[in-house]
């Protein structure tokens, strides 16, 4: 599968299945699943040069990717975290073995001398290009929780591979990324961007009249999808990869900084995607103080990613408000319903709505764990792993699971916080199997 980041009219906009814009986006993953790991394969197989960079455009033809030098720190540090969920999901060691010196290689270039990690020590000081179409200098938490994500997964592929040295070392490198941007980034709120020099690396002092600071930086604003990389690690079942607490006031921060209820008095130098009475979570807010020249996008919309780790924050409300503002402004009188543009029409990221369904049932799927989960709320869920669908019902003390399409490898089913072995190792198309406890 290759893929445009949106259409136009008559032609496409930003050719090569760009990597950072596809990173947001759940619906291929969990309802294609062969579709997602041919992409996958177009990535680490036939973008990545032998160094490690990753074009995060894959030119046609394919014998053609690997020749350019565009490497993106979200969309690399990405594309490693969804080669785990593709694996976990369709439970293939062939395709991970297939494909884990690639998944090295591609880590390991954030370690390049004077690379995005060149000192290697968990954190991003170098020149971080991402999707804002700019290049970050310095620690920020967008591409850091990317990073930690990446390391995460890293982690766990390389235990299976039993490739002990390396999963060590990405731990090591987790552990003092994730405590120093707690400890540094963190700034009761949210987490903020310590702006770099281009050239020493060395920090600037943001408050420090003579100190000349780049053009297009975040610095101490608060980011909308600055836990892209939490979201990420959420729907793959990594956990969190930042102080549980700070996560979850960052949410709340977001929410209070970047939700505009009128945007009648808002001014967008770039592309508005909600203007007049609509309402919608700003792209950044500048509640500590906005620089010059931010990145260009800051005052546009940009929502999914923030409403779904609120789900997993628990603040349900709150994201449930982020939605209906999305759906209102796509009514199908006011725009079409069926597009949401961003850079084009149709663009890839909105598929990231696909993940409200997945948080909101609390559904997870390891093929190689063979578990499912959801949540205790009681309802009737539709899942889906990629390879099967069906529907879950879950009542007080019991749950019937149902496939109605595909093969379902399983053992046991989590409910909550309670796990109970299923009678039955496979269920096929028609079975279902009801579990109680």
């Amino acid at each position: 599968l290759m893929g445009w980041e949106g259409i136009m009219d008559r032609f496409g906009s930003c050719q090569g299945s760009c990597t950072h814009v596809w990173n947001y986006e759940m619906a291929t993953p969990f309802l294609f699943g062969g579709l997602a790991q041919t992409m996958r394969d177009v990535e680490f197989n036939y973008a990545t040069k032998e160094n490690g960079l990753m074009n995060f455009r894959a030119d046609l033809p394919l014998s053609e990717a690997a020749k350019g030098n565009s490497a993106a720190a979200d969309g690399q540090m990405g594309c490693i975290m969804k080669m785990y969920r593709e694996w976990q999901l369709s439970g293939d060691y062939a395709f991970l073995r297939k494909n884990w010196g690639q998944v090295k290689k591609v880590l390991s270039y954030a370690w390049t001398e004077k690379g995005w990690d060149g000192n290697q020590d968990g954190v991003m000081e170098g020149s971080q290009h991402n999707t804002m179409d700019v290049n970050y200098f310095g620690p920020n938490p967008q591409m850091g929780f990317w990073y930690m994500g990446a390391l995460r997964a890293a982690e766990e592929m390389a235990w299976a591979m039993k490739d002990k040295s390396f999963a060590k070392k990405c731990r090591r490198l987790f552990e003092q990324g994730s405590r120093w941007m707690d400890e540094h980034l963190f700034n009761g709120e949210y987490y903020e961007h310590h702006i770099t020099d281009p050239e020493t690396f060395e920090f600037i002092n943001m408050e420090g009249a003579d100190d000349k600071i780049p053009a297009f930086q975040l610095g101490k604003g608060c980011l909308v999808d600055q836990l892209v990389g939490q979201y990420m690690a959420h729907i793959c079942g990594l956990g969190y990869l930042g102080d549980k607490k700070h996560i979850h006031t960052t949410m709340e921060s977001i929410m209070k900084y970047n939700y505009v209820s009128d945007f009648s008095r808002y001014f967008n130098n770039m592309r508005s995607y909600v203007m007049g009475e609509e309402a919608g979570l700003l792209m950044a807010s500048w509640p500590k103080g906005r620089l010059e020249v931010p990145f260009p996008y800051f005052a546009e919309v940009f929502e999914y990613c923030a409403a779904v780790g609120m789900i997993y924050e628990g603040m349900t409300d709150e994201a449930l408000t982020c939605i209906r503002s999305i759906r209102d402004r796509f009514d199908g009188a006011k725009r079409n319903p069926f597009s949401e543009p961003e850079c084009g029409h149709h663009y890839a990221r909105s598929m990231a709505s696909w993940a409200s369904v997945i948080a909101l049932s609390g559904f997870h799927y390891s093929a190689v764990d063979k578990q499912m989960q959801f949540t205790s709320a009681p309802g009737t869920y539709f899942w889906s792993n990629g390879y099967a669908w069906g529907m879950c019902r879950i009542s007080d003390g019991e749950a019937t699971l149902e496939v109605l399409r595909g093969t379902l490898g399983i053992e046991r089913l989590r409910i909550g916080d309670v796990t109970v072995k299923t009678k039955k190792k496979q269920l096929t198309a028609g079975e279902s199997e009801t579990i109680k406890w």
